[in-house]
């Protein structure tokens, strides 16, 4: 009698093993199958976004599927494609940077447009001598009655160019050239033009970065960088490329 119960229940502890084993089974064959949905449709997703040449949202869905699905048939697939939407969304979000650095403006003065483009210094400057750094501006700038021009703008400190002076302009860390350079005998605002502004334009538009060195009042120079890389041309109508 006691063997007879004994074989009972281990009867039933080995059916209670095969049946959660057999359970657990199919719960990892159900998350299986769930993770590759998931994956196929986050691979779909990148087709579409790559396929259309949305390279910000091809890199979202494919970061999404190599990250929680690295494994997956998938993830495989997409590999060499999605490295390349990286590369390009990269790109993409620098070209919206370096054009969001340039602020256009258009305006009537004496019935007609002035239209302008400018852009600030990456670092500010010590430009009076107090310690204190402040940007620095560039400005390209079409007046109805003035008509074209180049300068700088500071918001401290002077140029000491009333009769004239030099400022050495540099493209890419190439070699600087000299360009002549004046400030005007105004009170109006901390400016000093640049003689050769079809010259200085050409150099902004066909270069990542422009520095241009300039001497101060307060004694020596300062040199200003200025990443120009994301100039829109089209904006200065007149200007040329």
């Amino acid at each position: 009698m006691k063997r007879l119960l004994l074989s009972s229940l281990c009867a039933v502890a080995l059916l209670g093993c095969t049946d959660h084993e057999a359970q657990m089974r199919e719960q990892a064959a159900a998350q299986a199958a769930k993770d590759k949905q998931a994956a196929d449709k986050l691979a779909e997703q990148f087709d579409q976004a790559y396929t259309a040449q949305n390279w910000e949202m091809a890199r979202v869905h494919g970061s999404a599927l190599t990250d929680q699905y690295p494994d997956s048939e998938a993830a495989k697939k997409i590999q060499a494609h999605y490295q390349e939407a990286k590369t390009k969304a990269e790109a993409a979000r620098e070209e919206r940077r370096l054009a969001n650095l340039w602020n256009y403006n258009q305006v009537m003065i004496n019935g007609g447009p002035q239209v302008s483009a400018s852009i600030m210094s990456t670092e500010p400057l010590d430009t009076d001598g107090s310690g204190k750094k402040q940007d620095v501006q560039l400005v390209f700038r079409d007046h109805p009655e003035w008509k074209q021009s180049a300068y700088l703008v500071l918001k401290a400190g002077d140029f000491p160019c009333l009769k004239g002076c030099k400022v050495k302009v540099s493209v890419d860390d190439g070699k600087p050239k000299a360009m002549d350079a004046w400030r005007p005998d105004t009170d109006e605002a901390i400016a000093m033009f640049i003689t050769d502004y079809k010259g200085l334009w050409k150099l902004a538009a066909h270069a990542k970065t422009l520095k241009i060195e300039f001497p101060v009042k307060a004694g020596g120079t300062q040199t200003a960088e200025f990443e120009t890389g994301g100039l829109d041309a089209d904006q200065m109508p007149g200007w040329g490329k």
